[in-house]
């Protein structure tokens, strides 16, 4: 007689979650949306209180608001090509358009659109503009066209963007998004906000990009000795670029008053503005540090945990040689990532300077190109440091002897 087989089942393994580190995710989120509901009801309390924050400006005796427009016809045009500044549109336009927001959504009026090689370009019938729109005391009205309306392409490109990250990253890349999203919120409604109240432009940067790392991270990869190591690292690489732009900007004797766009800043201030103007070189250094430094924590914290789990006979100190020997090869692409990233948002000017035929010592001394430099190299020297840190972070986590 034949022996039946028998049939063998085989039972995957279903990851194990731990109660304690979830229970530890949530506990921190839930106090950080605690502290960020907080922040903006602090925020912005005092001016809903006061009546403030209406979508209209006063200046003198003049309102001004910007809203959306279509264009139903071109009453009026005066143009004419500019052939020796690329072929650009010089002139003007006169338009009929329904306003489509705001106090006169509905109304129709005439708009001018005014056109030149920096600002303004030409529209077509049916074309969606934003409009300033100007009240005067006696109650007439007149409209500009502000720009054209470039929300709803945009708009379809950050949901492509959204889309693409989602499909390639899955689930971890639907929790950056988050972050992302969570990243800018906090950057546009308590960050600035902050300072434009007079906060202290150094420290109120540094720690809010301290907490938008802790949400971030947790929010990846829950509280974990991985997300915990880059989240330390991040915070120190981050706190020392800090460090090198405080200090190159005393020698060098060139601060945030010097930045291309502070002028608006300063006239603020002649408003009765409370903004630090000072402080706001060393504060974009720390931004502009902050993205490059949590990838490379993150990065080599989860690299090390991949290793230990593969070999864990590893001591701490051939997991921080694991550590030192991915953060290497990481160093020159990241390097070359940050500065061309300051050197491309000025590539116009960049011509420019170049164009005049200035020597090094003159080209150097020039304020732009020494922010630059600052800029660039101080959230290079941070993004560098956080390699070893968090090699030595991680490693010791890791091999940390359990009670």
């Amino acid at each position: 007689m034949k022996r039946k087989k028998k049939k063998t089942t085989t039972v995957k393994q279903q990851p194990v979650v731990e109660p304690k580190k979830e229970k530890s995710s949530i506990i921190v989120l839930t106090i950080a949306a605690v502290i960020f509901v907080a922040m903006i009801f602090w925020i912005y309390s005092e001016d809903f209180l006061n009546g403030a924050g209406d979508i209209f400006s006063v200046y003198g005796d003049e309102i001004v608001e910007f809203d959306r427009a279509t264009i139903n016809e071109i009453t009026n045009e005066d143009l004419r090509i500019d052939e020796e500044i690329d072929n650009a549109d010089v002139g003007s336009q006169e338009l009929q358009v329904t306003v489509k927001s705001g106090r006169y959504k509905g109304e129709d009026m005439v708009a001018y659109n005014y056109i030149g090689p920096l600002s303004g370009v030409k529209l077509s019938v049916g074309d969606s503009v934003m409009l300033t729109i100007k009240t005067h005391s006696d109650g007439e009205h007149t409209a500009t066209v502000y720009e054209y309306n470039r929300i709803p392409t945009l708009a379809v490109f950050v949901i492509l963007f959204f889309i693409i990250v989602v499909i390639v990253g899955g689930l971890t890349g639907l929790k950056s998004l988050i972050g992302l999203v969570f990243t800018i919120v906090c950057l546009f409604m308590i960050l600035v906000p902050l300072l434009l109240k007079g906060a202290p432009t150094i420290p109120t940067t540094f720690l809010t990009c301290a907490y938008v790392a802790l949400v971030c991270f947790t929010i990846l990869g829950g509280i974990h000795r991985k997300t915990i190591s880059a989240f330390l690292g991040t915070i120190s690489g981050a706190f020392l670029a800090m460090l090198c732009g405080m200090s190159v900007q005393a020698i060098a004797k060139i601060d945030g008053l010097r930045l291309e766009d502070a002028e608006p800043l300063m006239q603020l201030k002649y408003n009765g503005g409370l903004v630090s103007i000072r402080g706001l070189l060393v504060a974009s250094i720390i931004i502009s540090a902050l993205g490059a430094v949590m990838d490379v924590a993150m990065s080599i914290s989860s690299s090390l945990e991949e290793v230990h789990a593969a070999n864990p006979a590893l001591s701490r100190n051939d997991l921080f040689k694991s550590g030192m020997n991915i953060g290497r090869d990481m160093v020159g692409t990241m390097t070359n990532t940050l500065i061309l990233a300051f050197l491309g948002s000025e590539f116009a000017l960049i011509i420019f300077l170049y164009s005049r035929g200035l020597t090094f010592n003159h080209l150097f001394s020039t304020a732009f190109v020494a922010l630059q430099t600052i800029s660039g190299l101080s959230s290079s020297i941070g993004m560098v440091l956080a390699i070893p840190l968090t090699a030595l972070i991680s490693s010791t986590l890791i091999k940390r002897k359990k009670a």
